[in-house]
């Protein structure tokens, strides 16, 4: 079985424009190849020592392989929140093509254009 080439990495925000922040700043830096925002999503949660509920933002990254383990860095780094939920799943399937443009896109990390 071959390894994936392509991750989705995901987490939440609270608000739609610290999400945009992020995906922008993670596919400017070439760690992502493209990003989409989603929500507003209510959540249920268990945090500091009580049960919590709050509005979220998904932000769904797409990345190669290569790259998964820094994005996912770079991410808990520039969240808002202590202790983000920073996940990651292989992409089962998708087109050569699409993985080709991934891995092209996310190997110039830390160049300008």
């Amino acid at each position: 079985m071959t390894e994936p080439r392509v991750w989705s990495v995901t987490s939440t925000v609270p608000s739609q424009a610290q999400a945009l922040e992020l995906a922008r700043a993670v596919v400017k830096e070439r760690l992502a190849a493209g990003a989409e925002v989603t929500g507003p999503a209510i959540s249920v949660f268990w945090h500091l020592g009580e049960l919590g509920e709050g509005e979220e933002w998904r932000i769904t990254l797409r990345t190669a392989a290569a790259t998964r383990d820094s994005l996912a860095a770079r991410v808990a780094e520039l969240h808002p929140w202590d202790s983000p939920e920073v996940s990651a799943s292989p992409v089962a399937w998708c087109t050569d093509s699409y993985a080709a443009w991934v891995e092209r896109t996310t190997a110039a990390s830390g160049l300008a254009e």
